[in-house]
């Protein structure tokens, strides 16, 4: 676990000479995908490098995203960054702050890429219009459910729409086995961005207006509740083993297995699942409470300020190569990740490629529910350290969602 954000300075020390191998300019590339997502970005890479003498891209894995966060931290403190890297969104604000990351507005073209709104760093992040920018979108997502068609029909239920909904709807798909084994009606990680996504479906949020930092009040509780109930109450919701990557594993694979019948996960799975399902695949937005709201999800090419300009340079030719609307097609069809770039999505309208994929659909449409995050330096330490490990506390531990809640919110608004 990567702990207390705020207590290692960055000091980004800056390196004086780029880095040349056979007449090109280097750029190491930190990455922390795997399996078909690690296999398309690195043909990508294999394409842009073979494309032009100029530059290399050096790609390095780093493990997840967390795993990629520490060793980018201590690479900042030591000197020793990469040219380039992503990071998960929510830590971007944390990285703006402590300088270590190249504003990129100046850089040629900036400008006048078409990113779509809420998958950029200024509709990602309220209260961000007048930040440098300084995160490029490259893999983005947010929170979906998947369901089994084969067991929907026989059921014959349709995927829900509301809270209320679920519930019926997971009762009406669990199974109880004569063996004792238990198909689940529903699955879910206990993790923070699907428990955010509630706060907002419950009317909350997470930082108010005057800059509290109030985990969604009293919709916080009720989100913490919601789970308590499906676990422990009803019981039809499979109690999530293990942490971060683990637990969505474990879960994806237990769906495939027909082992849970309806899970929310990650649009970036649109395409693993139905790569790898024995079965029809039907992809619903997130049911709503009070109203509809997904936050965004994934990464962000973020360059180091340390770097050599010249690194940096060619770094951002690199991202800009990515982000046209080839590399954009070709990434989100073969993963699942939405497309970060409008004239992306008209092209693949243009092509039918929605009519024969309703679950991309599905996924792309959901942006209009998107509801950014704050603009936070402490954003990412408060999911992980204060919030993630207290949701495992209520829900498979039956603390109460208000005491914990509260602890939560006291933590999260002392110095870090």
């Amino acid at each position: 676990m990567i702990r207390a954000l705020g207590g290692l300075a960055l000091t980004g020390c800056r390196r004086a000479r780029p880095v040349y191998r056979d007449g090109r300019i280097v750029v190491t590339f930190w990455y922390a995908f795997g399996d078909v997502v690690r296999k398309v970005l690195l043909e990508l890479v294999a394409r842009y490098n073979a494309a032009q003498d100029r530059v290399w891209i050096d790609a390095v894995h780093q493990g997840d995203y967390f795993e990629a966060l520490a060793k980018l931290r201590s690479a900042l403190a030591a000197g020793t960054a990469p040219t380039m890297s992503h990071v998960v969104c929510e830590v971007l604000p944390y990285l703006a702050r402590a300088g270590v990351l190249e504003p990129l507005d100046a850089y040629d073209g900036a400008s006048e890429i078409p990113f779509v709104p809420a998958l950029d760093q200024r509709g990602a992040f309220a209260g961000a219009s007048a930040e440098p920018r300084v995160g490029v979108p490259f893999n983005r997502s947010t929170p979906i459910a998947f369901l089994n068609g084969e067991l929907l029909a026989e059921a014959r239920v349709g995927a829900p729409r509301t809270w209320d909904e679920l519930v019926d709807v997971a009762h009406r798909l669990t199974k109880p086995s004569p063996g004792g084994d238990v198909r689940w009606g529903f699955g879910v990680p206990l993790s923070w961005w699907y428990w955010a996504a509630m706060v907002g479906q419950g009317g909350g949020r997470l930082v108010e207006s005057d800059g509290r930092v109030s985990l969604g009040d009293a919709a916080g509780e009720e989100a913490i509740r919601f789970w308590q109930r499906l676990v422990q109450t009803e019981r039809v919701m499979r109690p999530p083993p293990g942490r971060d990557y683990q637990a969505w594993q474990s879960q994806s694979e237990t769906f495939l297995r027909g082992g849970v019948a309806m899970m929310w996960s990650t649009t970036a799975y649109v395409r693993y699942l139905e790569d790898a399902a024995r079965f029809p695949v039907v992809a619903a937005p997130l049911p709503r409470r009070l109203r509809a709201s997904v936050p965004t999800g994934g990464t962000m090419f973020v360059l180091m300020r340390a770097a050599p300009a010249e690194e940096k340079g060619a770094a951002w030719d690199f991202v800009r190569w990515m982000c046209r609307d080839e590399q954009t097609i070709d990434w989100s069809t073969r993963t699942g990740y939405l497309p970060v770039t409008r004239t992306a999505v008209e092209r693949l309208e243009a092509r039918g490629w929605y009519r024969a994929h309703p679950n991309d659909r599905v996924a792309y449409d959901q942006l209009a529910d998107v509801d950014p995050w704050p603009w936070a330096p402490d954003l990412f330490r408060v999911e992980r350290d204060i919030v993630e490990p207290r949701l495992e506390d209520a829900v498979l531990g039956g603390g109460d969602a208000h005491a914990l809640m509260d602890e939560a919110r006291d933590e999260a608004r002392r110095p870090a």
